[in-house]
């Protein structure tokens, strides 16, 4: 498994990379352009939180301000949804549509909605994995080449891309929920809807790109190691 000077598979990690850093990107300048644009009901996003719980019959949820820029998320495992800074307290259209995001997560939670389970449950075998891929491949390689190890490591990576990819689901979900809700509720009005719904769409984006380029990652191990000692 020699290169030379060059190997070719970096490729898959500078286009990992490139989708990565589009992507938020995306979501940074899309959030910045539609915090600057106020919403008709004048409610904050803790506010819009409270109201969208409460509506889907959810009262045990606590609602806490988080530090940080786009920190926002749910807490399924103590029932807290955390708002960051730029959200918690703001009446844009982008702090609303964001807020009602992670109430689309306590709303999947409440319903036992599937997908959100198993992301759970994958959340500490992805963190090892993630964690300790890399060196089982490493110790794999200057152990002369044991191939157990390498390709316990390259599964352990495997489990990190399962992650990234159920969570697709679960967020596309959760912005459908959020949308619908802000409707339903007349939060927001059709217009306002629309630009709440880019702000949303343009963070997919980044779930998108952190599967991609995690997916590219295995891909380049499986075809720098997959091949055992007939790729050297």
């Amino acid at each position: 498994m020699h290169f030379g000077y060059f190997d070719p598979t970096y490729i898959l990690v500078i286009i990992g990379i490139v989708l990565t850093l589009a992507a938020s990107a995306k979501v940074k300048s899309t959030f910045a352009k539609y915090s600057r644009v106020g919403s008709r009901s004048g409610m904050t996003g803790a506010q819009v939180a409270e109201r969208l719980l409460h509506d889907a019959g959810i009262y045990d949820v606590y609602i806490e301000r988080a530090s940080g820029n786009l920190t926002d998320h749910y807490d399924p495992k103590n029932k807290v949804l955390r708002l960051s800074d730029p959200v918690y307290g703001q009446t844009s259209l982008a702090a609303i549509g964001v807020a009602a995001h992670e109430c689309g997560h306590a709303i999947q939670h409440q319903n036992s909605y599937a997908p959100l389970g198993i992301r759970s449950a994958l959340v500490p075998v992805a963190n090892i994995g993630s964690m300790a891929a890399w060196p089982l491949i490493i110790l794999g390689l200057v152990l002369s080449y044991n191939e157990v190890l390498i390709y316990l490591g390259i599964i352990l990576f495997g489990a990190a891309v399962l992650f990234q990819i159920i969570t697709l689901p679960v967020e596309f979900d959760a912005s459908k929920r959020a949308i619908t809700k802000l409707g339903e509720t007349r939060i927001l009005q059709d217009d306002e809807l629309r630009q709440s719904k880019k702000v949303l769409d343009a963070a997919a984006l980044t779930y998108v790109a952190a599967a991609a380029a995690t997916i590219l990652q295995l891909l380049r191990l499986v075809i720098l190691f997959g091949g055992g000692r007939s790729r050297d």
